[in-house]
């Protein structure tokens, strides 16, 4: 399996998108609140792809079938381990400890801004679409 090593203005605008936890030049961490978001939107029917769309990401810089290989293995963790094993950090060295261990007041002020900003985008676009199908 090949693996995309993103550029520095990737990195950066990843690491920019409130659903991106961390971002280094070639993984990218997502948050525990867009991972349950994007597998309840696919569970109604909203396509992979279209879930990263929404959550302002750029298609463009994956393969083409990351976003749906992204959830079927969230699916699977989910199944195996319910939905704290999508808390757990994957890879080499993941330690299994919860993120939230050794994490600072500002770390954790960060992530609630974060997320908060991510929630008011995705509230944004519903009414827009709303509106739109009301037309």
């Amino acid at each position: 399996m090949s693996k995309h090593i993103f550029s520095s203005e990737e990195v950066s605008k990843l690491s920019g998108n409130p659903c991106v936890l961390k971002c280094s030049d070639r993984s990218i961490t997502y948050t525990y609140d867009f991972k349950v978001r994007a597998l309840e939107q696919h569970s109604k029917g909203v396509s992979p792809n279209e879930i990263w769309r929404r959550a302002g990401f750029d298609l463009d810089i994956w393969r083409k079938r990351y976003a749906k290989d992204c959830i079927k293995d969230w699916k699977i963790i989910v199944r195996e381990k319910g939905y704290e094993g999508l808390t757990v950090a994957r890879g080499r060295g993941a330690t299994g400890r919860p993120k939230t261990k050794g994490v600072t007041d500002d770390d954790k002020i960060k992530r609630l801004e974060l997320q908060v900003k991510y929630l008011k985008a995705e509230n944004d676009f519903l009414a827009k679409l709303r509106a739109k199908r009301s037309e």
